[in-house]
């Protein structure tokens, strides 16, 4: 049976649902602890952005199969403002809200595959891939 959960991100407690979904999949699927944490992580991140940025928006966690390969992926989609200038969002250390800055940088590195399309006015999804 296929992994597939789709979570509204509406309230804080949303985020932690988005976890344990990621969590959970990657449990069923055999990865590692540290993978696992890895891809918490990421998706902690993607819904905090959604929830903190960019309501109402979705984490969907989802089992893939490529090429022979395995993998979780994770698509975080929103009606937000959009963002303007995605290389700088990217960038270590930018932020618009006084944060960190590590959020978009960091899924970008956690994972093994990441990819972000966004269109102000209309929202953002980002793609992240962990393979197994």
């Amino acid at each position: 049976m296929t992994i597939k959960s789709n979570i509204p991100i509406i309230s804080e407690w949303d985020i932690v649902a988005a976890r344990q979904a990621g969590r959970e999949a990657a449990k069923k699927m055999n990865f590692g602890t540290v993978d696992q944490a890895r891809i918490t992580t990421a998706i902690s991140e993607l819904a905090r952005n959604i929830f903190l940025y960019a309501m109402p928006g979705n984490i969907i966690v989802e089992e893939i199969h490529e090429n022979n390969k395995y993998g979780l992926k994770i698509t975080a989609a929103d009606q937000g403002p959009g963002i303007e200038n995605i290389k700088l969002a990217l960038e270590d250390g930018y932020t618009t809200s006084g944060g960190l800055g590590a959020g978009v940088p960091g899924v970008k590195r956690l994972m093994d595959e990441f990819s972000i399309d966004s269109e102000v006015g209309r929202g953002t999804v980002v793609v992240a891939v962990k393979w197994l």
